[in-house]
């Protein structure tokens, strides 16, 4: 446990200590989960990943929204934070048709309440980016909702802000990442309020855990796309004939050694900064 600090919590790959009454420590481990189940392998070094990218976009978005970063720690995987009241709902923005938004277009031709244009295919771009809201599950899978009931846990003005600034936040990203050489397929946003009741981003933002990222020179609509993020542990599992509950499967050597370079390959990319370079000095992101 980190120094003069108090566990308080436990998330799928985080671990949440408090520092004292305005600061907290978020510890992102290396565990991964696929269909919301954490599995028992772990993938080196990812916890490093997902707090380095993390402190890359909470440096470059502050402009869109202000953050909970407070400081990186020199292990590259803590994060000391500012405390929230967390918003009960996870802001998910789509730029591209798939995960489950492709699957309730292929049932009701809508996502989340947005109806869509007849005969889109998988992995379709969409002309604008929607905005998907989803509940927050402390175990089990996440569902996705419609805005009205959204408005229902957090209003309807509070959600119009959240609404606007999920997009703006995806359109920078994605203007970015695309002339990285990838493309923010979706993703995932969480928000919280400071004590004056101003929005805040939190949680982590913009990572293979919390997104989907496509490699640009390989994109074609109408089939599953290759990908830097989980999908590749997502895919094997497939494979397994495993019924999606607890326990996990444990991964081979080949799908740990493939998941870890996707996810730095994803870091490399993204921040033009050398995975080995962020490890020797992580405040290098926030340059």
């Amino acid at each position: 446990m980190p120094e003069a600090a108090l566990h308080v919590g436990s998330g799928k790959v985080r671990e949440l200590y408090a520092l004292d009454e305005e600061r907290l420590l978020l510890v992102a481990s290396d565990r991964i989960s696929t269909f919301d189940v954490v599995l028992p392998t772990d993938i080196p070094d990812k916890g490093r990943v997902l707090t380095g990218l993390s402190g890359f976009w909470f440096a470059r978005t502050r402009e869109i929204c202000p953050n909970h970063l407070l400081n990186l720690r020199s292990d590259g995987r803590s994060t000391e934070c500012r405390r929230l009241q967390m918003l009960p709902i996870e802001c998910v923005v789509r730029g591209y048709l798939a995960g489950s938004g492709w699957k309730d277009y292929t049932a009701t031709g809508a996502v989340c309440g947005h109806a869509l244009p007849v005969g889109l295919t998988e992995s379709a771009e969409l002309s604008e980016p929607i905005f998907t809201p989803a509940t927050k599950a402390a175990s089990g899978h996440d569902e996705n909702i419609d805005r009205d009931q959204a408005a229902e846990l957090v209003g309807a003005d509070r959600l119009a802000e959240v609404e606007r600034v999920s997009i703006a936040l995806y359109r920078h990203a994605a203007e970015r990442a695309r002339r990285r050489g990838i493309l923010i397929a979706d993703t995932k946003f969480e928000f919280g309020l400071d004590e004056e009741r101003r929005l805040v981003l939190g949680d982590e933002a913009l990572t293979p855990d919390s997104s989907r990222f496509w490699p640009a020179d390989d994109y074609a609509a109408a089939r599953s796309q290759p990908s830097f993020d989980k999908q590749f542990v997502r895919d094997y599992c497939e494979t397994l004939g495993w019924g999606k509950t607890p326990p996990g499967p444990e991964l081979p050597d080949d799908v740990v050694a493939g998941t870890r370079a996707r996810y730095v390959e994803a870091f490399e990319r993204l921040t033009g900064i050398a995975f080995d370079d962020y490890l020797a000095d992580p405040e290098v992101v926030l340059r």
